[in-house]
């Protein structure tokens, strides 16, 4: 199926939206899958699901099976959950992993490094090697990964471009909050399920049009006014505030703040989507990440992580700020659903965009016609 996405790259000012075709049609999810998830550094998890050393969290990540695992000496690494033997799936649950990574087929074994150790019986009963069988190329097979704001980024193609070259844009925009960042715990994560297509997620977060009728309490003290536009294309996009109001307990206390940062963060905070499927927040006492993860055209999970400048902060005041952005973000779900119920509408034309107010969202529009486009280029080229 092939799609027309010439009025996508019109000027804001004329363009339209993608088709509802990308939003509900299985075979689009399928070249998307590969052109903008697969073939860049998408989001995939997050570092604190495996705070310690040996532990290991099985993924599916858009129909394969993954493996995240922080291994002994600290490292974080993604590898396909799949023995190289038969192709048995390794880890069916989350666990911490003392020793090997062991094969529950045949036993084949794995160091934390994905290194094959061990292949019992492998040369008949009794015989743990044969000569067809060189364990140094048959280590699990690792996923191009990096860790940065704590998202485990990974390539899955492998041929993206650095992540730090990729990434330039917005490391540099927030290279203030450059430094530890700690994971609230149990308390500072949570999920949301929501029916629709991982992309509206996106464009939604990019812009502060809706505050005043989907934010209303939001907006109460950082109206739409304060907000300005973001606009990296290519990379990333967004929406920053110039007011930003600390969350304070009953007897007036503040999270601390991040050390160093400059006189901007006193009073603003600023919202980014990193291409493709990376939502982050900062602000001068707290920073946040929401990774989607796609499960089919129409339904996406969204994993919350919720970080801070040091490790002892107060859990009920942490609380307050997790059930305050929580509610926060379900305020979004009836508008991200309603919009996918909308893309079955057969004369939608994909809309159009305030010149004003969706430079962000039509800035995330344009990366994603202009990949899958030349996903189809290179497609036809190898035909």
């Amino acid at each position: 199926m092939r799609t027309d996405l010439s009025r996508v790259h019109q000027p804001i000012d004329r363009a339209s939206g993608l088709p509802n075709a990308h939003y509900v049609d299985p075979e689009i999810f399928a070249e998307e899958r590969e052109a903008l998830l697969f073939e860049t550094w998408a989001g995939l998890a997050a570092g604190a699901d495996v705070p310690e050393p040996g532990d290991a969290k099985p993924v599916d990540f858009l129909g394969v099976p993954i493996l995240l695992m922080r291994g002994k000496d600290g490292v974080v690494r993604v590898f396909q959950n799949t023995c190289r033997h038969r192709g048995m799936i390794l880890v069916e649950e989350a666990r911490k992993i003392e020793g090997a990574i062991r094969c529950p087929y045949h036993s084949w074994c794995y160091s934390h490094k994905g290194e094959l150790v061990s292949t019992p019986h492998v040369g008949g009963p009794g015989h743990n090697v044969h000569e067809a069988i060189d364990k140094s190329t048959l280590g699990l097979t690792e996923i191009r990964s990096h860790l940065w704001r704590d998202v485990v980024w990974i390539n899955m193609s492998g041929d993206a471009p650095a992540f730090e070259d990729a990434m330039a844009g917005a490391m540099a925009r927030w290279a203030e909050f450059e430094k530890p960042i700690f994971h609230g715990g149990a308390d500072s994560r949570f999920e949301l399920e929501v029916n629709c297509n991982w992309k509206l997620a996106v464009e939604n977060y990019a812009e502060s049009y809706h505050l005043p009728w989907v934010h209303p309490g939001l907006n109460s003290y950082s109206r739409l006014e304060d907000h300005y536009n973001i606009e990296a294309p290519g990379q990333f996009s967004g929406q920053g505030t110039l007011v930003y109001r600390q969350l304070k307990d009953h007897d007036g206390n503040t999270f601390p703040d991040f050390q160093g940062l400059s006189d901007k963060w006193d009073t603003a905070a600023e919202y980014l989507c990193v291409y493709p499927n990376v939502l982050l927040g900062a602000h001068r006492d707290h920073v946040y990440s929401i990774i989607l993860v796609p499960h089919g055209p129409e339904r996406t999970v969204e994993h919350v992580h919720i970080y801070y400048p040091t490790d002892d902060t107060d859990p009920a005041l942490r609380a307050k700020n997790t059930q305050q952005w929580k509610s926060v973000f379900v305020e979004d779900v009836f508008v991200v659903e309603g919009m996918q119920k909308g893309r079955h509408a057969p004369l939608f034309d994909g809309g159009r965009f305030s010149p004003a107010m969706d430079g962000p969202t039509h800035c995330f529009h344009a990366w994603a016609a202009e990949r899958i486009e030349g996903h189809r280029t290179k497609a036809m080229a190898a035909e």
